[in-house]
């Protein structure tokens, strides 16, 4: 198992290196003949194209986001971003400074720049998913701590395929979670800590010991670190938004601190956000126009009544706002409903519990359908243009929902609710009401452009895979 770690970064390296030359190519053929104004003349020597060029790409993406697998798939479009405007902004003024502004084509090294990010960023995350999947080249990793942080760490870890991590066992002086216990090995307790390291030759630490002492889990970090190349140290902060955290130290007195930053709180990050919105909103609409026109007809034939439907939701600030659906329940729908809730307490439970039925008597036969695509939500388009809702957010709630948020009210109003979100493409309806609440919770408190578009990105693959939807 160790000799497969090196090998990782050079795998990255040669990916990398021919995604950047496949977006140099695809350029070059669009620029020198494919495109309408295109240039049969232009040309570029292969020591540029071949060489320097995916140098200077990669010697950003390697310094900026080498680790893939423990990246989510936002923060790696972060990164390879950067990577790639640091790169381009390079040769721009390599270019100026060479004197080569006139023969090199501007358009090229700005397709190259798109083209390199996309490509980029598919083969690493298709590199992660089959290397994770098929449990490939995984880095050899200790626990110290086997109580419910590890049980819960090691949950997640499962979940996304194991980050490059081959769990070799733990080590702790109280008993193993339940959830470890019979799956893992107990290697030993704390006393035997730098025998088991000597023994195992292995590498990586990660000490979960959250229910020791401050000073106890100091010593213990001090233990480990002089054998090994890395400690990870997870803290008991769990739910805190660690995605927009920094971590600062003040060596005269050996202190850690911990940045919590609040992105949402920053005017220009809310107009950016509206401003993203808008632009995909508009961009979009080429193609919402005529589905919405061909659901509109299919809604009329199927059933009498209107085809769009406005309910009263919370929004941004707990104001209240229409929110548009597509009609997908038969008329006079709440009144059946009332009626059904009084003579089937099962029923009465479920929506009392979720405010939602799997099976609903009211829904129409092209409503069953649009509810499973989630399309009866495609008007709601209307509502981010008009500023009442986002493309990505918190789910759009009822006044009788709000008690239910208790404290965590305050951060659902913090900004507006999405069409989808973080609840949407992590089971939607086969998720407790809690774990929605903590779902919306997290998304406000880590917010960022790129959570945004990876969970644009997820939307689509989870309404074709028609996941948790009734």
């Amino acid at each position: 198992m160790r000799w497969s770690y090196p090998w990782q970064p050079l795998l990255l390296v040669v990916t990398d290196w021919c995604m950047v030359v496949a977006a140099e190519e695809l350029a070059y053929a669009l620029r020198q003949s494919w495109l309408p104004f295109a240039n049969p003349q232009f040309h570029i020597p292969g020591f540029y194209l071949y060489l320097l060029v995916p140098t200077i790409f990669l010697a950003f993406l390697q310094s900026l986001g080498a680790k893939i697998r423990r990246f989510p798939t936002w923060k790696m479009a972060q990164t390879v971003f950067h990577a790639v405007c640091f790169s381009i902004l390079t040769i721009t003024l390599l270019m100026y400074f060479g004197k080569v502004g006139a023969v090199v084509s501007r358009l090229f090294v700005a397709m190259t720049g798109v083209f390199a990010f996309v490509f980029v960023v598919g083969a690493r995350f298709l590199l992660r998913e089959f290397l994770n999947r098929h449990h490939l080249m995984e880095i050899p990793v200790l626990f110290v701590g086997a109580g419910e942080t590890a049980a819960e760490l090691v949950k997640t870890l499962e979940a996304q395929g194991g980050c490059g991590m081959k769990i070799i066992g733990f080590i702790a002086d109280t008993p193993m979670a339940a959830r470890l216990k019979g799956r893992y090995r107990l290697l030993g307790h704390m006393e035997h800590l730098e025998r088991v390291l000597h023994m195992t030759g292995v590498q990586h630490v990660i000490v979960t010991a959250t229910g020791l002492p401050a000073a106890e889990q100091v010593h213990i970090i001090n233990r480990i670190q002089p054998y090994v190349k890395n400690v990870i140290f997870v803290p008991d902060l769990l739910g805190a938004p660690v995605s927009n955290m920094d971590i600062d130290g003040l060596l005269d007195n050996s202190l850690m601190l911990l940045r919590f930053r609040n992105n949402l709180a920053h005017w220009y990050n809310r107009a950016g956000k509206r401003v993203f919105d808008l632009i995909m909103c508009l961009l979009g609409l080429v193609l919402v126009i005529p589905v919405t026109i061909v659901i509109a007809a299919l809604i009329r034939l199927d059933s009498k009544g209107p085809v769009f439907f406005a309910h009263q939701r919370i929004g941004q600030g707990g104001r209240t706002f229409p929110c548009y659906k597509f009609r997908t329940m038969v008329p006079d729908a709440e009144n059946i409903l009332k009626d059904y809730l009084a003579t089937h307490p099962a029923a009465r439970e479920e929506w009392e519990r979720d405010f939602k039925l799997k099976c609903d008597l009211r829904i129409t036969r092209i409503g069953a359908f649009l509810r499973r695509t989630s399309l009866d939500e495609l008007p709601q388009v209307w509502n981010v243009i008009k500023g009442d809702m986002s493309l990505v957010g918190p789910r759009p709630i009822v006044a009788e929902e709000i008690p239910l948020y208790g404290e965590y009210f305050a951060d659902f109003c913090l900004v507006p609710p999405g069409i989808t979100g973080m609840w949407q493409v992590n089971g939607r309806s086969d998720t407790t009401y809690e774990e929605r609440v903590q779902m919306d919770t997290w998304y406000v408190r880590n917010w960022s452009v790129w959570i945004d578009i990876a969970y644009l990105l997820k939307t689509v693959s989870v309404v074709l895979a028609r996941k948790g939807a009734y």
